[in-house]
């Protein structure tokens, strides 16, 4: 990512005061870039966008619904974006059995209201709409799904982010592609880094348990998931705006997958063997109890991203938690997390040191 080309571009991030949103502004701002957020009030305290003080990063902040039009569409022609990046969204499978009208108007009619105020600008050149590896139809299959697989979902959350693909294939072959603004989806696997406390994700749950001194109840032990640290899929975010913006926006627009190599698709049990080795104290255990469906085994394929990106992720599997666990020790002994924050953006674009992998 060059700072020569995002030093002053009009940035509009959606869900900017969520984890990804936050890390994403932090890293935009870093890069020279004038960043306007849209999002709800931080769904958890603490939060990142507080401790890591990302306001200081923001040209403007409205707090807003993405599913009030009206004030989406206020927002974006306040902001006059060249770039929206679009990850608002109720992100969570539990919670969608809970709340699944909720989830479908926030995932679909907020993906259509964001491109609707899109489509009445007068300066937006690129969308990145942010979806999920789990908008794919799982089928459990041991080999990784490429960006032609068939979308579906078996639970709320899941179909809500297929739909989002969909509106957003739509809205970019009958509307936005006329008008010269080039869109692309991106897909990436589970997403882990300090200042993530959300309800019902693994390692906010884990942290959560090691503070309180007790072990970690787990429902699957056995499901295998794409892990990666935030600052993978952010930077393919990045780079992929980029791309969109070039002559060539036409050869970048479409699906994309952000996912780990395959160091990084790791079992629920490995990734807390190996978190409670490194912090004294911690543990888990298996948590017998009927829950709700939810997928065992999913995969990316990201070879596309390589070939016509240049992408890859940077951090193995064993960088990426080690970070995690620094910035939430260092917030724990009460350090600047802004600068922590930046200086693990820093270190991310560094030259990488050979690191083993998870055992």
């Amino acid at each position: 990512m060059m700072r020569e080309f995002w030093g002053g571009k009009r940035v509009f991030i959606t869900g900017h005061t969520g984890f990804k949103g936050g890390w994403l502004a932090l890293w935009l701002h870093q890069l020279g870039a004038c960043v306007h957020g849209f999002a709800l009030v931080p769904s958890t305290d603490p939060n990142l966008f507080e401790i890591g003080d990302v306001n200081r990063c923001l040209t403007s902040h409205t707090i807003g619904d993405i599913t009030d039009s009206g004030a989406l569409s206020q927002a974006m022609r306040s902001a006059s974006p060249d770039v929206v990046f679009h990850l608002a969204a109720q992100p969570l499978v539990r919670r969608s059995y809970a709340d699944p009208v909720e989830t479908f108007a926030v995932n679909v009619l907020g993906t259509v209201n964001l491109l609707e105020a899109a489509r009445a600008s007068d300066t937006v050149r690129v969308i990145v709409n942010v979806t999920t590896d789990k908008c794919y139809e799982n089928r459990e299959w041991p080999w990784a799904y490429r960006e032609g697989e068939a979308l579906g979902g078996r639970d709320p959350y899941s179909s809500s982010k297929a739909c989002s693909e969909l509106v957003t294939q739509a809205y970019r072959q009958s509307f936005l592609a006329r008008q010269g603004v080039a869109v692309a989806t991106a897909r990436a696997g589970n997403v882990i880094g300090g200042g993530d406390w959300a309800e019902d994700r693994l390692l906010p749950d884990f942290f959560r348990a090691v503070d309180a001194g007790t072990p970690l109840d787990v429902r699957h032990p056995q499901a295998t998931r794409p892990w990666q640290h935030v600052l993978e899929p952010l930077a393919g975010y990045l780079t992929l705006a980029e791309a969109l913006f070039g002559k060539r926006a036409t050869d970048y627009a479409g699906a994309w997958n952000f996912g780990p190599s395959d160091d990084g698709v790791r079992s629920v049990r490995s990734i807390l063997d190996y978190l409670s080795n490194r912090i004294p104290g911690a543990g888990w255990r298996h948590a017998e109890a009927e829950h709700v469906h939810e997928a065992t085994l999913l995969k990316l394929d990201s070879s596309r991203a390589n070939a016509s990106l240049g992408w890859s992720p940077r951090w193995r599997l064993g960088e990426a938690l080690d970070r995690t666990v620094e910035w939430h020790q260092a917030w724990r002994a009460g350090a600047d997390m802004h600068a922590m924050s930046l200086s693990q953006i820093a270190a991310h674009g560094a030259p990488q040191a050979a690191v083993s992998p998870l055992p």
